[in-house]
């Protein structure tokens, strides 16, 4: 048997984690700490199939059956499973699942990294301790697949080093091969099948064999550059694993037909990612379980994984524990059906995760992970004051020394920014915003946020008024490009004064202002603008038409503005022009005059324009330097965690409603409230109105009780006379009455006695309690503080 790596050579791999706490038993579940009587009977199956193949199979490795679990008690692999859907969206979905798994926890590497674990701990302990090794990866994320309705399966089996102690500094970065297959994707559209045919070539054929010579000569330099790389690419790859074959990982399976999975595919939950089921970094499979069976694999793995068969029917290429006959429909011959022994449920208990740990995410709220050449940083939402979520760095080297490019991914920004990229090289950042920002900004390409200097804007041009598009901008030339405007127009091109300084208000000097507008179909081509030229320093200006469809040369007029154009004459020295039709009226000069005025006009509206422009720039410099420098962060009403304007509101809202209820309370239970009503609730009482108060508290309680006396005295004497009426029909009808009638009287007779009774009794008790509810009332009125000074 060949030696197995210590774990200090193993954890090299992985930072070092804090210890792990010990488990309490006092403070488990009792299925923690107890086998009930079904899980000892499954115990004893497992024992007995696990003798049964180490007889058959001695070759073979001890399977993981029923390993120790947190409180040191053996439990079948399968009772550890606990199928639980969550309702957060984001794990409705095996990219959520496998993806939060390998978020959320810190891998452990195996004590014995060729020998499958002797504890497995149960999900929730898992997620309190937020570590695990990759069997407790794997028993998570199952069970997660399965309350969300996946056919998922534990697998223990066998991977490469690189994926057991999740080693990927020698894989391409997600992200990067993203971009690398969006891009690749667009290079190699399709062509349409009806497109329109090309113009013929006309170069010449001595231009075409310089160009073929210069293409073989870049063609060499890639070829050169590839083998270079191929060669640094030999270096970078690892030396043979002498443990090849024998590293014990575990993964999950997912297979084909339930929530439309298509095809069977492998989960890694160490890194979330999925895997086709030929995948070469898979090399062997032992054993698989879910939460009803367990299956061991009769299949030959010599050549790993990719001649496997997953139809866990087939009882010659997996074996199964427990006899399941939905799952295994070979049944005997004889009709009597089998006893069947069910999976017993499990003794775990229900998975829960918070809001708090859903947001976090990761160890700490954050998670490093060395790719080839690349370094990606992931943070919890909230975790950095500028917003940041994820960073990645590429590196020219592989030991990650010399940076290239650093791209910045951001979320809750107030200012919508949405994604950020410096290129070491150049210094060049680019900036990507989220629709609603001011302005309708879309990107920014900058390397400093100094104005006039060179920068590239794009804009959300149907947020926009003007249309505005992309902004280009250099230090003497500016170049605006437009979209779906009114007036057709889709570029304007600024070119400013090398030599003249900005004005007092931040203004260039502007030599030159080039406009072109799209084809106008309600014009005839004659008469539609297609370039417009303002020739500022030189006094001039030209114009373009759009060329007609039968011509090759379009039309065009230059003017030649007046010094002074009320003083000055219009005369045809001023005015040059070329029509295409040699047969058309030459246009007269009032014609002409009329124009060049209005096109005066229009340069003053244009040159406006420019300098709105310049200030809009220097308005969304200003403020991104603003934003830079007091970063704030989007949170919702409904954060209540972090909210403080809506918390402090709350609980001001809540202390002033508590206060509220207190005072009325106090008011409802003090007596003198509404007489103090009356008099306005004065803060302070004077003599007079302390004795008006006391007279007219005592005038209201003596009228209560003789109104009470009343009550009393106009019941008694109803029931008194309602008996004496009863009385007098019963002497008139006495001889003709039935027994139920006399039964029915005398009955009634007893009742009003006795109602009569308690009349008289309340009466004469309330004629004795008044006086003392008088004196008392009194003596209250010269006890309280309010009415002591004035009554004494």
């Amino acid at each position: 048997m060949e030696k197995s790596p210590s774990r200090e050579a193993v954890s090299t791999a992985r930072p070092a984690l804090s210890p792990r706490p010990e488990v309490d038993p006092s403070r488990c579940p009792t299925s923690y700490k107890e086998n009930s009587p079904q899980e000892k009977l499954l115990l004893a199956v497992a024992e007995n199939f696990h003798a049964q193949y180490s007889h058959l199979y001695p070759e073979r490795k001890p399977l993981l059956l029923c390993p120790l679990n947190e409180c040191g008690v053996p439990k079948f692999v399968s009772t550890t499973l606990r199928p639980t859907l969550l309702p957060y969206p984001e794990l409705y979905s095996w990219e959520g699942c496998a993806s939060f798994v390998s978020d959320f926890l810190s891998l452990e590497p195996l004590d014995a990294p060729i020998d499958p674990p002797k504890q497995l701990s149960s999900p929730t302990w898992v997620l309190q301790t937020r570590r695990g090794n990759c069997f407790d990866f794997s028993t998570l994320l199952c069970s997660l697949l399965l309350g969300a309705g996946y056919d998922a399966y534990c697998v223990s089996g066998y991977a490469v080093k690189e994926m057991c102690l999740l080693n990927q500094s020698h894989h391409e970065c997600p992200l990067l091969l993203n971009e690398k297959k969006e891009k690749t994707e667009e290079q190699n559209s399709p062509v349409k099948k009806y497109s329109v045919k090309p113009p013929k070539d006309l170069c010449s054929g001595f231009e075409r064999m310089q160009e073929s010579k210069q293409q073989a000569q870049a063609q060499a330099i890639i070829l050169q550059r590839q083998q270079e790389m191929e060669r640094l690419e030999m270096k970078e790859r690892p030396s043979p694993d002498p443990l090849l074959g024998l590293w014990v990982h575990s993964w999950v399976l997912v297979l084909s037909g339930s929530r439309e999975v298509a095809e069977n595919f492998f989960i890694d939950p160490l890194t979330g990612k999925s895997f086709p089921t030929v995948e070469d970094c898979f090399v062997g499979v032992e054993s698989i379980w879910n939460h009803r069976n367990y299956w061991v694999n009769m299949q030959d793995c010599r050549f790993g994984c990719s001649e496997m068969s997953y139809d866990l029917g087939d009882i010659t290429r997996w074996e199964y524990l427990l006899f399941d006959p939905w799952g295994n429909p070979a049944l005997p011959e004889d009709n009597e059906e089998p006893p069947v022994f069910e999976m017993p449920p499990s003794w775990v208990k229900r998975i829960q995760i918070s809001e708090q740990d859903m947001e976090m995410r990761y160890p700490g709220g954050m998670k490093v992970i060395q790719y080839r050449k690349a370094r990606l940083e992931k943070f919890a939402p909230y975790l950095l004051n500028d917003g940041l979520v994820t960073r990645l760095t590429t590196y020219k080297d592989v030991n990650c020394i010399q940076p290239i490019t650093m791209k910045e991914w951001f979320q809750h920004r107030q200012d919508y920014l949405q994604e950020r990229q410096l290129t070491k090289a150049d210094n060049v950042t680019m900036e990507l915003f989220r629709p609603g920002r001011s302005y309708s900004l879309k990107s920014h390409r900058y390397v400093t946020l100094v104005p006039e200097t060179e920068r590239e804007m794009e804009f959300y041009s149907h947020a926009r008024a003007d249309g505005l598009a992309k902004r280009v901008e250099l230090p003497t030339e500016m170049t605006e490009t437009f979209e779906q405007r009114t007036d057709f127009l889709y570029h304007r091109h600024v070119v400013f004064s090398r030599l003249s300084e900005t004005s007092d208000q931040g203004q260039r000097s502007i030599e030159k202002v080039v406009e072109r507008f799209h084809r106008n179909q309600a014009k005839p081509a004659s008469e539609d603008t297609a370039e417009r030229v303002f020739l500022i320093s030189e006094g001039r200006i030209q114009v373009t038409y759009h060329s007609e469809d039968d011509r090759i040369i379009p039309a065009w007029l230059s003017f030649v503005k007046p010094h002074d154009s009320q003083k000055q004459p219009f005369t045809s020295d001023m005015v040059s022009m070329f029509q295409v039709d040699p047969f058309e009226k030459p246009k007269k000069n009032l014609l002409l005059y009329e124009m060049l005025m209005s096109l005066m006009k229009e340069e003053e509206k244009v040159m406006l324009r420019v300098m709105d422009s310049e200030k809009e720039v220097r308005a969304i410099l200003a403020l991104r330097e603003q934003e830079e420098r007091k970063i704030k962060l989007h949170i919702s009403i409904y954060n209540t965690a972090r909210n403080e304007k809506a918390r402090t509101h709350r609980e001001m809202k809540a202390r002033l409603a508590k206060e509220e209820q207190v005072r009325r309370e106090q008011k409802e239970l003090d007596y003198l409230a509404p007489f103090l009503a009356k008099l306005g609730d004065p803060e302070t009482l004077t003599r007079q109105e302390a004795l008006q108060l006391r007279s007219d508290c005592l005038t209201d309680l003596k009228q209560r009780l003789i109104d009470k006396a009343n009550l009393i005295q106009a019941c008694f004497e109803k029931e008194t006379q309602e008996l004496q009426l009863k009385q007098q029909w019963y002497q008139k009808n006495q001889l003709s009455m039935s027994k139920e009638d006399e039964a029915t009287y005398l009955a009634y007779c007893s009742d009003a006695m006795f109602r009569i009774h308690v009349l008289k009794l309340r009466l004469s008790r309330h004629k004795d309690k008044a006086p003392q509810k008088y004196l008392a009332l009194e003596e209250k009125l010269r006890r309280d503080p309010r009415l002591a000074a004035h009554l004494c």
